[in-house]
């Protein structure tokens, strides 16, 4: 199975079946991405395909042949990426920090789709990922510190 994660091109020898989750985790030791509820509830693994968020725990390898995927370990690379991570340090966000990177990720496909996200944008996309230390306010805050970031071209 062929695929680019984080900008290299990868060959997995594989289950088609076997969730991407555990491909990145397990088979290319990126394990920034977490496993939190494994049936896509709570968005600990969300990942980028294609540069649209998934649930990594419930895509299968089959899904992603050919694809590119994007992780925590490399969303750094993108300028959307560089000003979520900054907004997050900013911010002072994570408390027991297990959730951040699927947050960090929703944030990014948000701020990289619509730059100037409305406060009902920020809800919708960050609905699907869940905090159990409750960090919501300085999420949004962060997401738009981001926003405020790439609107003036920073």
């Amino acid at each position: 199975m062929k695929l680019t994660v984080n900008g290299k091109a990868v060959t997995l020898d594989a289950d088609p079946d076997m969730p991407l989750l555990w491909a990145l985790r397990e088979d290319l030791q990126l394990t920034g991405t977490k496993y939190g509820c494994g049936m896509a509830l709570c968005g600990a693994c969300t990942v980028h395909l294609d540069g649209q968020p998934v649930r990594a725990c419930q895509t299968p390898l089959s899904a992603v042949e050919g694809k590119k995927v994007t992780t925590i370990e490399g969303v750094g690379s993108t300028k959307v990426g560089k000003a979520v991570q900054a907004a997050w340090v900013a911010q002072d966000v994570p408390q027991c920090g297990y959730c951040q990177s699927g947050q960090i990720m929703s944030a990014c496909a948000l701020l990289a789709r619509r730059p100037k996200p409305s406060e009902a944008d920020i809800t919708q996309a960050m609905s699907g990922n869940l905090c159990r230390c409750g960090t919501y306010n300085r999420i949004r805050d962060a997401v738009k510190g981001a926003s405020v970031v790439l609107s003036s071209g920073g």
